[in-house]
């Protein structure tokens, strides 16, 4: 939230705004990494989407300067309104200028659209409240149909490209975790992926899925209490000690072979497999699952809407909806499995349940006069017709 500078006795008000040291990083997700509460985050981030917005706000800057345009007009993201809701001083559009002229670790001062380094103003952008967001969504809702567009053809370009891979399988690698008849949970940190693996508990304890985590999505797991049985990605995103965690490791390479995020595997000491493929790292583990015989898909924080296609602000999306197609008999996402799932009692659950509450019955009734003299009235019957039953047998 916004720091108040207090007023001092004796002297002149200090100058207004609100202050923060600079956190600098042109890729929002780097940048949330090593962003504390308090600090200014300044980032360039055209179209700031939903996840990058959430993770923003829960690391509680004290404002964000963005370079570039929040919201373009190219569709309507959502990225800009949840901080604005979340009462973080959002300033738009300074220019890039501001990614040279700010390092990290200085002290910045935002007051008003006026970006202050010392005694000098370095850059100056637009404050975006809820008006402004509102009247930027109303406008970009308009270019919805050029997206829309953009997306279909870009969807065609990859059908092209890749028809073997998703067709009949083909460059799919082998693995050693077995996916034969299992169920298969991909989770993603996405939408809602907290939330969503909270939900599904249950599930997992009862079913013991496979646990695929694409990226940073088995950092994910490991802070709920799992253990990944798969981790799947460029590997820009996960932390060394999910790659270290005993999982399958499965680097996601470009169509060519070259996979940046090989080398840093191989240096922890750990031979993982390469899987080349156009599409996004979520792509590759629906694929991986499918591919591999799982008989049930359930996806963690993916995307799953149009909206949230065209929100996560790439053309690739394309092969997501394409993916999702390949395997869609087998895949449900993780809302609509902790919406219909209900846990089952098993058996042997019952049994104890049922024993306890007789114990629990016995010791009620031996602890009154009344209740023994019941159990003794109890125990000469069973035993009249223990002795009728062994009559009859013998």
């Amino acid at each position: 939230m916004p720091v108040k500078l207090p007023r001092q006795r004796g002297r002149e008000p200090e100058t207004p705004g609100v202050r923060g040291v600079a956190r600098v990083d042109a890729r929002t997700k780097n940048l949330t990494r090593r962003l504390r509460p308090g600090e200014i985050a300044v980032i360039d981030h055209q179209d700031i989407d939903r996840v990058s917005a959430e993770a923003l706000v829960a690391c509680k800057p004290a404002a964000v300067v963005n370079a570039a345009l929040s919201i373009s007009g190219r569709y309507p993201n959502l990225g800009p309104e949840i901080l604005v809701e979340a009462g973080i001083p959002l300033v738009d559009h300074v220019g890039k200028d501001v990614m040279h002229q700010v390092h990290d670790g200085q002290l910045l001062r935002i007051d008003g659209d006026e970006v202050w380094l010392g005694e000098r103003v370095v850059a100056q952008g637009q404050v975006f409240d809820h008006d402004v967001v509102q009247a930027a969504m109303t406008e970009a809702r308009a270019g919805l149909a050029v997206q829309l567009e953009a997306f279909a053809a870009n969807t065609m370009e990859y059908l092209r490209r890749e028809r073997d891979l998703l067709l009949d399988g083909v460059g799919v690698p082998d693995i050693r975790t077995d996916l034969e008849g299992r169920h298969a949970l991909i989770v993603v940190r996405g939408y809602h992926y907290k939330e969503d693996l909270r939900t599904l508990r249950s599930y997992i304890r009862e079913y013991r899925p496979v646990l695929i985590g694409v990226d940073g999505g088995a950092d994910a797991l490991i802070e709920t209490g799992l253990k990944p049985d798969l981790v799947v990605g460029d590997m820009d995103s996960v932390s060394d000690a999910a790659l270290r965690s005993g999982a399958e490791i499965v680097v996601h390479a470009y169509r060519d072979g070259n996979a940046p995020g090989l080398d840093r595997v191989r240096k922890l000491g750990i031979e993982p497999v390469v899987f080349p493929a156009t599409g996004t790292s979520e792509d590759v583990a629906m694929l991986l699952a499918d591919d591999r015989g799982a008989s049930l898909i359930v996806a963690v924080g993916t995307h799953a809407t149009l909206v949230e296609f065209l929100d996560k602000g790439r053309s690739g999306m394309a092969s997501t909806f394409l993916t999702r197609l390949r395997v869609g008999g087998k895949l449900v996402d993780a809302k609509g499995v902790s919406r219909l799932y209900r846990s089952r009692i098993s058996n042997l659950y019952l049994t104890l349940m049922l024993l306890v509450g007789l114990s629990a019955l016995f010791a009620a009734l031996y602890s009154t006069t009344g209740g023994r003299t019941f159990l003794l009235v109890l125990g000469a019957r069973w035993d009249d017709f223990w002795s009728f039953v062994v009559g009859i047998v013998t």
